[in-house]
């Protein structure tokens, strides 16, 4: 068996396009039905408190999940973009859409809002889960 190896880059280029579809996805896709659901207006998204805060955690999040995703990809040699794409859409479904689903539902929230945000999920780790399985780095 081959040894793979993280490709950084590949996954601070995964980084990037998880803000873009995060842009595009909250944006002009689902961004008023998202506000519809959560409770705000546009006024509120525009001077929301602690703004920061939820920034510099988004950055952590996006990051630390996709290195977690290369490490695995590596560990267990993920070579093509399709092999990739297709484990990458089984965990987002699996351990994020599922998850959120059933705390959407304990939590009496809008059954539509886990669809936005585990679709947000399932589509950038799919396309993530491409990036790094078809760019490998082996050493």
């Amino acid at each position: 068996m081959e040894n793979f190896k993280i490709n950084h880059a590949a996954v601070w280029v995964g980084v990037v396009v998880l803000f873009a579809l995060g842009f595009v996805w909250y944006g002009p896709l689902f961004g008023e039905q998202w506000m519809e659901y959560v409770g705000l207006t546009m006024a509120d998204a525009e001077n929301m408190d602690g703004a920061i805060g939820i920034w510099i955690s988004n950055v952590v999040s996006s990051v630390a999940s996709m290195y977690l995703l290369a490490w695995l990809f590596s560990k267990i040699g993920i070579d093509s973009g399709f092999k990739g794409a297709l484990l990458g859409l089984e965990i987002a479904f699996i351990f994020i859409f599922l998850t959120m689903m059933v705390n959407n539902m304990f939590g009496q929230a809008p059954y539509g809002l886990a669809w936005i945000h585990g679709g947000f999920s399932m589509v950038g780790f799919t396309i993530n889960g491409f990036i790094l399985g078809a760019w490998t780095k082996k050493g």
